[in-house]
């Protein structure tokens, strides 16, 4: 039987807006399981992309627990939290959120800098995931020189670096035509499949659905079912 990797008990998240709380998260409960794939699914506005940042551990809730592994994740020091990131959680965004002054082969060793994987190790696998990605030959090019579908598979191969049990995506195939967007997903699939990563997609697209193994619908902050 999959373990628990991740567990959300009871999660709020409320924003204060000068007196007024905004409650955007109402008692959250979920669990995700080792080489899952799921999509958290919502309308704009229901909460879907808090929940991906709180998972993430970008982000922590105003009450609740979390547990990653089985270990309570809010009782860590801040750098403990940018540690836990760092190791075991790679993410991919909408935005491709690459640096623009750095090529394909610089932005991907970054993750890795931060973890002192020395220069040699970095070069050599930042190359070895692009060039898995099909980027052999755009290495040394900046985002500015690259189309939507190569600016995602390099922020992937980023995302891959310090090779994180957990990928969370947020909307990847967004600013993507849909041809583009099916070949992302597949690369997700292919993580999910022959690496048995655990993937977490953050999307409204109902046709980024079919690729995974479990929706779960989120509406007004809270989770109305898992499929």
């Amino acid at each position: 039987m999959a373990e628990s990797l991740i567990k959300l008990e009871n999660i709020w998240k409320i924003y204060q807006l000068g007196e007024m709380e905004l409650p955007v998260l109402k008692g959250v409960n979920l669990e995700i399981f080792s080489g899952s794939f799921i999509a958290i699914m919502g309308p704009s506005g229901s909460g879907k992309s808090t929940l991906m940042h709180i998972i993430g551990c970008l982000d922590v809730p105003t009450k609740g627990k979390i547990l990653l592994g089985g270990q309570e994740v809010l009782e860590s020091s801040e750098d403990n939290l940018a540690k836990i990131r760092g190791q075991r959680i790679g993410f991919v965004f909408q935005q491709f959120n690459l640096l623009h002054n750095l090529n394909a082969l610089e932005n991907v060793m970054l993750p890795m800098v931060f973890q002192g994987v020395s220069e040699t190790k970095r070069i050599e696998r930042a190359k070895e995931l692009l060039d898995s990605l099909s980027l052999k030959d755009r290495i040394y090019h900046k985002p500015g020189e690259l189309s939507g579908g190569e600016r995602q598979r390099v922020a992937i191969a980023r995302a891959l670096s310090n090779d994180p049990e957990i990928i969370v995506a947020d909307e990847p195939t967004g600013n993507l035509d849909s041809v583009t967007g099916e070949m992302i997903m597949e690369v997700l699939l292919n993580l999910h499949k022959k690496e048995g990563k655990t993937i977490i997609v953050v999307t409204h697209d109902s046709n980024i659905a079919h690729y995974t193994n479990e929706i779960i619908n989120i509406k007004d902050g809270q989770i109305i079912s898992a499929i």
